[in-house]
């Protein structure tokens, strides 16, 4: 073999050495990128879950109210649960039980005659409800967009993920749509959900 092929084949292989290298570097950094986003999306929605149980709370709180009982309970069962957590971690089937726990208090605040409620508390009681659903959505299109680029084959084969634990999604019951005045008005995206 010439000095020539010699030189030529130690340049290809250089340059694709450089390639795999420059590509790993981009995939580690966007999937760094994609696992900071979930942890912020996931304390997002952490903190939307629990404004939503303190307004049921206080709904519980209104003279009058019926099932009040019902309410406090899913509201303080909610609230008890272990939140999402921002290292991603679901000890002894946490997230499970939070979400079970969510849609418990998902439809006892459907079942909430919102035109018994002041107008404050009604009107606090949807933006509350609201954010859950938006917060929901961008935890689960981040837990989504990190699983799809987690799935990669060269990804999983060279384990540029690292230690992050693989993000899980966050599914609960969006509230359904306002049957009429007064009624829940968040609206999902998705089709009619069985409570």
């Amino acid at each position: 073999m010439s000095t020539l092929a010699v030189v030529l084949l130690v340049a290809a292989a250089l340059v694709v050495v450089v390639a795999l290298t420059v590509w790993s570097l981009t995939r580690v950094r966007r999937l760094h990128r994609l696992h900071v986003r979930v942890g912020a999306a996931r304390g997002g929605l952490a903190t939307a879950l629990e404004r939503r149980a303190e307004v049921a709370l206080r709904i519980a709180d209104v003279p009058g109210a019926a099932g009040s009982g019902r309410l406090r309970a899913a509201a303080t069962t909610a609230r008890s649960g272990a939140a999402p957590t921002p290292g991603g971690h679901d000890p002894a089937g946490a997230r499970e039980a939070r979400e079970t726990a969510e849609n418990v208090l998902t439809r006892e605040l459907a079942a909430v005659d919102r035109a018994g409620l002041p107008a404050p508390l009604a009107a606090e009681l949807r933006d509350a409800q609201q954010l859950v659903v938006l917060a929901r959505r961008v935890h689960n299109d981040a837990v989504r967009d990190t699983r799809v680029l987690r799935s990669r084959r060269l990804v999983r084969w060279f384990h540029l993920y690292g230690t992050a634990p693989e993000p899980v999604y966050f599914e609960i019951a969006d509230p359904e749509p306002a049957a009429g005045p007064g009624g829940a008005d968040v609206e999902s995206g998705r089709h009619p959900t069985a409570m």
